[in-house]
């Protein structure tokens, strides 16, 4: 099986690569293209995988390439996880809304809006491409947002592009964690939008254990959602909100705490990884050995993994900051989860294994206040079929209108992208809950215009 990752120079391919190593199953992937603009990227992350297969037998091939027709052409299964503008772009979304007193996180509020401008007419390209050159091919999008590109690619996909994010799976394993449940035999009832929803459910032998979990103070408080959100608030909420739904709840707090910082996420991760792919290049593992003797064994792949250590730890750090909460819990600073969703998505439709995952598919009617094309993010069964959204809890009530309302910023974000026509990204910017001000919409689109070139297509 035949697998194209875009964005294959990007951090996180080594995590998709580590699963890859470890499916030893029938109709495994033996082929990784990966596809990036950078080709110096290409080369340091090619290092890294080099170094991961080391030992492993029959490790599947990697080639690689910056032409996106050669990357999709043939593929079986493409992921999608794409940076528009790089880290320096989420950056840059960042600053510009703080100046604006508004939240600039890359999925949330204006950073996720221009980052949504940028992205959607690339990802639109992507799927036309991969619906022209492999029809027959899945596509597994990562890309950020990711339930709103996911619903821009359904235009020329429909239903063979599934948006997958590990949120809602790092969630439910905390909880069953604090319950004392193997979380490999509970079954996770969650519904919403990408970043935008809520664990209503935690079954283990047909019993749910999300009220004894919501009754129990100490365990309630022992798992990083309890400590980010509160035994209180949890407990009015009647459910578990999903780890973003902080920047909506504690919003001046977040809003507070970025501004205080001495840089923002986004800045620290684009000089983190600068340094990661600076000490990657050519001339620098030259300099790390002499000029008798290579560089240390494994050198590449040590410099991502201590790379990736730093960057867990610190992980959403400025919410944690904003209630105290301190550091990370050991047992978090794993990566895992996204490419476990993604290897498993793929051999149960590669397969017919059905399983059941969260992932992000379009509603037909799961969600009744939403349209059935809009995608949402709830536990599917997958097959050879695709993913189909189970039925399960409603909406909380108290949830109704925020999702209502980020559906209607994605929608508009889609329709600027699509149509060129700037009052669209001025409309998103406008009514979404975290920035309220038409006027501030205004200033803030016109600092992005002015940074991003790619988004010279507003009119």
């Amino acid at each position: 099986m035949r697998l194209t990752i875009l964005g294959g120079g990007g951090f996180r391919v080594p995590l998709v690569y580590r699963a890859l190593l470890g499916d030893r199953g029938e109709g495994r992937v033996t082929a990784v293209t990966l596809y990036d603009l950078d080709a110096s990227r290409l080369t340091a992350i090619r290092k890294v995988l080099t170094d991961q297969a080391a030992g492993h037998p029959d490790p599947p091939v990697v080639t690689v390439t910056t032409d996106l027709d050669e990357a999709v052409t043939g593929a079986d299964f493409v992921f999608s996880a794409i940076r528009v503008g790089g880290l320096a772009g989420r950056a840059a979304d960042e600053r510009i809304a703080l100046e604006e007193g508004v939240l600039g996180q890359e999925t949330v509020g204006a950073g996720g809006i221009s980052y949504g401008l940028r992205t959607v007419p690339v990802a639109l390209e992507i799927a036309r491409r991969v619906a022209a050159l492999a029809p027959d091919a899945w596509v597994i999008n990562f890309t950020n947002p990711a339930g709103l590109v996911t619903e821009a690619m359904t235009a020329h996909l429909g239903d063979r592009v599934i948006g997958i994010c590990d949120s809602p799976v790092g969630l439910g394993r905390r909880v069953a964690g604090a319950l004392g449940a193997d979380p490999a035999r509970t079954r996770l009832d969650y519904v919403g939008l990408n970043h935008l929803g809520w664990l209503c459910g935690l079954y283990a032998d047909g019993r749910d254990l999300l009220p004894s979990l919501l009754a129990d103070e100490a365990a309630l408080t022992s798992f990083e959602e309890g400590k980010l959100f509160g035994a209180d608030l949890l407990r009015t909420l009647g459910a578990l909100p999903n780890e973003y739904l902080h920047y909506y709840y504690f919003h001046r707090e977040s809003v507070g705490s970025a501004r205080a910082a001495e840089q923002t996420r986004g800045a620290f991760l684009h000089s983190q990884q600068q340094r990661f792919y600076d000490s990657l290049s050519t001339d620098s593992m030259s300099a790390a050995g002499s000029a008798s003797a290579p560089p240390p064994p494994r050198a590449a792949w040590n410099a991502w993994d201590a790379t990736r250590l730093e960057r867990e730890i610190t992980y959403m750090a400025e919410n944690r900051d904003a209630v105290g909460m301190g550091e990370r819990d050991s047992c978090d600073l794993e990566s895992g989860g996204y490419e476990q969703v993604a290897l498993s998505l793929m051999r149960a439709i590669a397969l017919d294994e059905r399983t059941a995952l969260i992932l992000n598919v379009r509603n037909r009617g799961r969600i009744p206040v939403l349209d059935d094309d809009a995608v949402i993010e709830v536990p599917c069964h997958v097959d050879a079929n695709g993913a189909h959204a189970i039925a399960g809890a409603p909406l909380p009530d108290h949830g109704k209108g925020l999702v209502c309302s980020v559906k209607e910023v994605e929608r508009a974000v889609i329709r600027a992208a699509t149509t060129g026509d700037r009052a669209h990204a001025v409309k998103a910017l406008t009514i979404h809950p975290l920035i309220d001000s038409y006027a501030v919409a205004i200033r803030l689109l016109d600092a992005y215009q002015r940074h991003f070139p790619e988004l010279a297509y507003l009119g």
